[in-house]
């Protein structure tokens, strides 16, 4: 609590400063603030650390949404058709779209569970399901996980919170099984739908969020198009009145997609550790 909060990366750290060494302009990603936070725990007799997203005991916890929900759908006498949730390493998603995973193991329903995930940081629609490390500097252990390789740095976009290399071994593997689905959208029709619906409901959205909102917007328009009836729930993560600057940045004109080259996420992936390798 002493030190306060830093933009990573940082000269704090020797993680932060082998990254400034090579890159000194990079945009950070989740990866290096995992990596430098690890290494100040480590560093500090006075300091713990908490991993609050990818691994599965934090998508457990946070499945105390999820169980709310299904509550609540009960309570308005439906069901979903499709549960969304956005997805950088997979807290948010699995902590709404979990608790319908039994039910469709079991046959007993066909909901259908949609990650969304950014297009400039595509680890469930474009990375490949190997082991690899949960942070830049290789301090954690190895997951099996869908990842863009953990050297893999995304672009500066606005969901910052969705800027991660790799995603839950947990949910990697439900995807590997086809239990859930995956989509990415670029972030210009994301704020596209993020200002709908602020308009529309009154609530501004965190730019994370709003991934999942158009996707909902989308199954909506889709349901519309068939004339069949669909029960969309999605998961409103956050607040965006922390970034008001990203909004008036999407309103001027500012904003751009970014699709990140095949090139550079076959660059990330070559240096995945090599697993049973002899």
């Amino acid at each position: 609590m002493g030190r306060g909060s830093l933009p990573q990366p940082s000269d704090r750290t020797h993680a932060g400063r082998v990254v400034l060494q090579s890159n000194p302009d990079s945009p950070g990603s989740l990866g290096i603030a995992i990596s430098e936070a690890v290494e100040d725990a480590a560093t500090h007799p006075d300091t713990n650390y908490s991993l609050g997203s990818v691994l599965n005991h934090v998508l457990l916890h946070q499945t105390v949404i999820g169980i709310e929900a299904r509550q609540q759908m009960a309570l308005a006498g439906e069901q979903p058709d499709v549960v969304i949730g956005c997805f950088g390493g997979g807290s948010n998603f699995g902590g709404i779209a979990l608790p319908w995973v039994p039910d469709k193991l079991a046959g007993r329903s066909r909901v259908r569970l949609m990650a969304v995930e950014p297009a400039a940081c595509p680890s469930l629609t474009r990375g490949l399901f190997a082991y690899d490390y949960g942070d830049t500097s290789k301090l954690t252990p190895l997951l099996k996980m869908y990842t863009l390789g953990h050297d893999f740095v995304p672009p500066g976009i606005h969901a910052g919170g969705l800027r991660y290399h790799g995603a839950s071994p947990l949910a990697s593997h439900l995807l590997a099984e086809g239990i859930i689905e995956a989509r990415a959208y670029p972030q210009l029709t994301v704020f596209d739908a993020a200002v709908q619906f602020a308009r529309t409901e009154g609530i501004l959205p965190a730019p994370e969020s709003a991934h999942a909102i158009r996707a909902a917007v989308d199954e909506a328009l889709e349901a519309r198009q068939e004339g069949r009836k669909r029960v969309i729930l999605f998961c409103l993560s956050g607040h965006g009145h922390f970034d008001l600057s990203a909004y008036d940045n999407y309103l001027a004109g500012k904003l751009a997609d970014y699709s990140h080259p095949e090139e550079a996420i076959a660059r990330a992936m070559a240096k995945l550790p090599k697993v049973g390798a002899v």
